[in-house]
């Protein structure tokens, strides 16, 4: 059996990849998702906590990667209500929790970052 980049192609779900590394980039790559993945890996958020937390996002970017983790089965959205006001609340699904050691990973190596050649501040 193949792994990683060693193979011709990968596909999964239809879609065809160079390699698994290019399935995983597309799963979590870009700038936001793995930081929406990272604020939901402590538990169930509601988009306006979520918005507050990734201050600097626009609305309709939280929006298209919340809709892309959700297709892409990593992130659980429930919806409560009819009428609005309706209450909408995203969750790590059991796929989307083993990406955590991965965040994990990523995070003691950004802190490695800053405490090497930077700091963290209260305000900007």
């Amino acid at each position: 059996m193949k792994k990683e980049c060693t193979g011709n192609y990968v596909k999964v779900n239809g879609k065809l990849y160079p390699c698994s590394v290019s399935l995983a980039m597309d799963l979590v790559g870009g700038k936001w998702k793995t930081v929406i993945l990272y604020h939901l890996k402590e538990g169930t958020k509601r988009y306006g906590e979520l918005r507050k937390e990734l201050f600097s996002v626009t609305e309709m970017t939280l929006s298209l990667q919340l809709k892309q983790l959700e297709k892409d089965g990593l992130v659980s959205r429930t919806v409560y209500g009819q009428k609005p006001p309706i209450r909408v609340e995203y969750a790590l699904t059991d796929f989307g929790k083993t990406f955590i050691p991965v965040l994990e990973a990523i995070t003691d190596w950004g802190n490695e970052i800053v405490d090497k050649s930077g700091e963290f501040v209260d305000n900007f």
